[in-house]
């Protein structure tokens, strides 16, 4: 073991203690949402190809969620592809599509987690569609955390669709426009989220220093926390999470108000 290693063994460690009375007076997230950013920058930093930075982004994934288990986290969303990424060059896209299906099969091997499909699934390649529908049905009976995984995800086409399925569900029932129109709320929407009947997030992660949601969880997030990382996605590590769960229990949440 380097010096390194045992500096950062001895943080972590203090770290945890820090977190401990947190964790006892119920400052700790119980949804936590994770933009992986900095895959390619991570390669091309190594002199490598953005494929390489992506394989190594999905190896830390179930570290990562296995970080949340020790902290008690219920829900973990997972950005993985955005719809604006669908645009990216063919060759790259598929590599990429590939990598995701990979490791969304390889946490399904994992059998620790319930994973759940979060995005515009009829955007995707009917293969890549098919591997989260199947990951989805196989962990349904897991007694574990509940994994988002968000693939073609956008905020703004998740709102859109969100108002689409309430105005197909109502107009099923017989409804009029000018009736939905007087009873429609904030809960109604809600009801229609990829992410229906789960907590809000509580903290949000973002790596590689950008400072911008970029749509993701747009609408949960009103009264979320932000943490942003300076670490690329490859490079995150354990210390580098219970910092953002330090600085979550530190801030005093107001919920809009």
């Amino acid at each position: 073991m380097g010096l390194s290693d045992l500096v950062y063994g001895v943080y972590e460690r203090r770290l945890h203690a820090q977190l401990a009375g947190a964790a006892d007076s119920g400052r700790t997230p119980k949804h936590v949402g994770v933009i992986l950013d900095g895959n390619r920058r991570w390669a091309s930093a190594q002199g490598s190809t953005s494929s390489v930075g992506h394989a190594a982004g999905a190896a830390k994934i179930v570290d990562f969620l296995g970080w949340c288990d020790d902290a008690n986290v219920e829900v973990v969303t997972l950005w993985l592809l955005s719809t604006d990424n669908l645009a990216r060059p063919h060759a790259e896209l598929e590599a990429l599509l590939g990598i995701i299906e990979e490791t969304v099969q390889g946490l399904v091997g994992q059998g620790r987690w319930r994973l759940h499909p979060v995005g515009a699934l009829d955007l995707l390649p009917d293969r890549t569609a098919r591997v989260l529908k199947e990951a989805e049905e196989a962990t349904a009976n897991i007694d574990g955390s509940l994994v988002n995984v968000a693939v073609g995800y956008g905020g703004r086409r998740e709102v859109v669709d969100a108002v689409r399925s309430l105005l197909q569900e109502h107009a099923s029932q017989g409804t009029t426009l000018d009736e939905l129109a007087q009873v429609v709320d904030v809960e109604h929407i809600a009801e229609h989220l990829y992410t229906k009947g789960q907590p809000d997030p509580d903290l949000v992660i973002r790596t590689s220093g950008e400072q911008r949601l970029s749509g993701f969880l747009m609408w949960q997030s009103a009264h979320s926390e932000f943490y942003f990382c300076e670490a690329f996605w490859p490079d995150f590590r354990k210390v580098d999470f219970l910092r953002a769960l330090r600085a979550f229990a530190e801030r005093q949440r107001r919920f809009g108000a």
